[in-house]
């Protein structure tokens, strides 16, 4: 099979040769706040964010592309003068002709250039208005604004203004939305990988649900009107877990998140969201970085065993460590087609 026709396979929960791969690492130092989403200040970042893909293919060559895209990675938000719980109505998403978007747009393509001999369908990460808002209160994307909030502000304006923060994240949302359209339109992703958490319940399940939700809601239905390849990725690691059920009404064509932070295997979270395809399986910092050759493969067949081949595609919880030998993946695809070889589908 092409990598196309598999993964579509895999959508479809039908049968496969070998189960698709499906793994990704960022290509800037997470540990630097400098180099994480300042594509907009440092143009030498940028690049770097570019041909760390290049150099990424020449190792492994992948079953599905997702643009990663550090470093221009979380919608900025101008947050100065943003005092008091009412003033977040001065908030405002980036204009989907802004020079964020314009070169998210040329991150996306140009990346997509180094894969254009490949079928491989290609993604582009979306994040969700929580997490948009999470990181501008936060450090990392309030920089230029010359503040510095803690998300600590973000949960005293949920409770003291929750209308206000719900028509925020509804408002944010709707910017998210008409990037993704560009991104669909002009730089030809196949979907998007859209990217959510609330991690060890950071807001409780009932304020997410009132406030967050109806905002994602929209993101994921405008993408599915364009696409039905579109992708779900709770964001969970080392220990930081979701309530599977928050999501469970969230509508997308397959489903990834923490197995090991959450406790919850493949084949339970398949049934979570009604039989749907599922992809991960793998701790990101555990044997896929650093057992051998042989302890790979094992968990491979362990996965598999438990799961089976069908509407499975293997992946990590979240992104491997920055440093991950890409090349170790031929050890995963290549234990992937003995176990095809030696079960049936």
């Amino acid at each position: 099979m092409e990598k196309r026709e598999r993964f579509l396979n895999f959508l479809k929960n039908e049968p496969v040769d070998r189960v698709p791969i499906a793994f990704y690492h960022h290509y800037l130092n997470n540990k630097m706040l400098y180099n994480m989403n300042q594509g907009l200040k440092d143009a030498a970042i940028f690049e770097k964010n570019i041909e760390g893909h290049r150099r990424s293919r020449k190792y492994f060559d992948p079953d599905v592309v997702k643009i990663m895209n550090d470093s221009l990675m979380i919608m900025p938000l101008d947050l100065r003068g943003i005092r008091r719980p009412e003033d977040v109505v001065k908030i405002k998403p980036q204009a989907p002709d802004s020079r964020w978007a314009d070169l998210s747009v040329e991150l996306a393509k140009r990346v997509k250039e180094i894969y254009a001999d490949s079928d491989a369908p290609v993604y582009y990460t979306s994040f969700g208005p929580a997490y948009i808002m999470r990181s501008n209160f936060a450090l990392i994307g309030n920089l230029m604004a010359g503040n510095y909030f803690f998300e600590s502000r973000i949960l005293k304006f949920m409770r003291e203004q929750p209308q206000a923060m719900g028509e925020l994240a509804m408002n944010l949302a709707r910017g998210v939305v008409a990037f993704n359209e560009r991104l669909f339109e002009e730089a030809g992703i196949d979907g998007i990988y859209y990217s959510v958490n609330n991690q060890n319940e950071f807001f409780s399940r009932e304020t997410y649900r009132e406030i967050i939700t109806p905002g994602d809601h929209l993101v994921l239905d405008a993408a599915n009107s364009i696409s039905q390849m579109n992708l779900l990725h709770i964001c969970g690691y080392r220990g930081k877990a979701n309530d599977l059920s928050t999501f469970r009404d969230y509508e997308a064509a397959a489903y990834n998140w923490a197995v090991h932070a959450e406790g919850v295997s493949l084949s339970r979270g398949k049934e979570i969201f009604g039989g749907k395809p599922v992809f991960g399986g793998f701790e990101q910092a555990g044997v896929i970085a650093k057992g051998s050759r042989e302890d790979v493969t094992q968990a491979v067949y362990k996965i598999l065993d438990e799961s089976g081949q069908r509407g499975i595609m293997l992946g990590a919880d979240c992104t491997v460590p920055t440093d991950f030998e890409d090349s170790r993946l031929n050890w995963v695809r290549e234990a992937a087609e003995a176990y095809a070889r030696e079960h049936e589908n």
